[in-house]
């Protein structure tokens, strides 16, 4: 897969709901899946709840129950995600979603608390530590008499005063960083609408977002170097090449406006093969990303390896792309939003 066929499986906001086959959706009916375990093995029964979590997005919601230790013990996924509940409705779903679980502390995260939501709620500034997101929970009493706990997200402003956000991320990244470090942090949350995050200590420092996977897809559906491409193949020879020229500091190879233009004009004098169209355009548009969040975030990162949250496919086309520009990369946990979840719980201490 190249990136421009990933963005039909990846929304921005609840990267690895779906599976992948080809360019289809299929997002699991709801239901019961496997009960997972802390690494000691350990899982209790229902009656040990201590939290439940719910990351729901625009397509999909994901509800975690937690046992006392702080196990994911059981999982539900649903393809009710905020763009098919009816309006009023949310209440409803949400019991659907919990039918059966005991009634305990519930931590809700997601694109549910947007304009678009259950009900919309502010965005936080940063620096904001997993104190400060815990601080501003929403507390809201449902229809049933449960009560349930939203996370809001998260905004920055860039020297020039424009602002950026996130909302639903910001769980899953203080889900995924560990907990002690001091050292900053970089990570990636690949997708329709990448998140480039700095994190240090527990606190979400800054984050950049990058439109590559929309980009893609609306220059291959809507645009001249749409029309050239042929074939759904990846061509890894052309992707990389893309990639490399996307990379390129060469004040004389111009910004990525100009560099999109090469897409057509190699293929017209027969030096990229029209069946490696879409992969040297996926390519280019990805390397570009890398080189502007490089410039963005500069000395603000000390070193080591970025830490990639999101799907396999995604995550291993974005640590090639990092390995061009001598960056490694590591793929952080599947479960970081359900971490996040109980991280969030515990420092605004729900689970006592």
């Amino acid at each position: 897969h190249h990136i421009g066929e990933l963005v039909h499986i990846q929304v921005e906001d609840e990267p690895g709901y779906c599976e992948d086959d080809d360019t289809s959706i299929h997002v699991k009916p709801f239901r019961d899946e496997p009960k997972l375990a802390l690494p000691d093995g350990t899982v209790t029964g229902i009656t040990d709840t201590t939290l439940i979590g719910i990351d729901w997005g625009t397509t999909a919601l994901r509800a975690y129950r937690f046992g006392g230790d702080g196990a994911v013990v059981d999982r539900r996924v649903s393809a009710h995600g905020i763009l098919a509940v009816a309006e009023g409705s949310f209440d409803a779903v949400f019991e659907e979603t919990v039918a059966g679980w005991p009634d305990c502390p519930v931590v809700i995260s997601g694109m549910i608390t947007s304009r678009q939501g259950w009900l919309e709620l502010p965005y936080l500034m940063c620096p904001a530590p997993v104190g400060t997101l815990a601080d501003a929970l929403h507390r809201h009493r449902c229809e049933s008499g449960r009560t349930v706990h939203f996370v809001t997200g998260l905004k920055v402003r860039d020297t020039a005063g424009v602002p950026d956000v996130m909302r639903g991320e910001e769980t899953q990244i203080l889900g995924a960083i560990t907990v002690g470090a001091t050292e900053p942090r970089l990570l990636v949350l690949p997708g329709t609408h990448s998140k480039w995050v700095l994190v240090k200590g527990d606190e979400v420092s800054g984050f950049s977002t990058f439109m590559t996977g929309e980009v893609f897809a609306v220059l291959k559906e809507h645009s001249i170097l749409g029309r050239m491409t042929t074939g759904e193949t990846r061509d890894q020879a052309a992707w990389r090449r893309g990639v490399a020229y996307g990379l390129d500091e060469s004040s004389d190879h111009g910004g990525l406006l100009r560099r999109l233009f090469s897409a057509r004009s190699l293929a017209l004098f027969d030096e990229l093969p029209r069946a490696g169209v879409a992969s040297y355009l996926s390519g280019l548009l990805l390397g570009a990303e890398v080189r502007e969040a490089r410039h963005f975030f500069g000395a603000r990162v000390s070193g080591g390896s970025v830490l990639l949250l999101g799907s396999a496919a995604l995550c291993d086309l974005y640590a090639e792309a990092l390995a061009f520009a001598g960056l490694s990369a590591e793929r952080g946990p599947d479960d970081a939003a359900a971490r996040g979840h109980w991280r969030i719980a515990a420092a605004a201490d729900l689970l006592t």
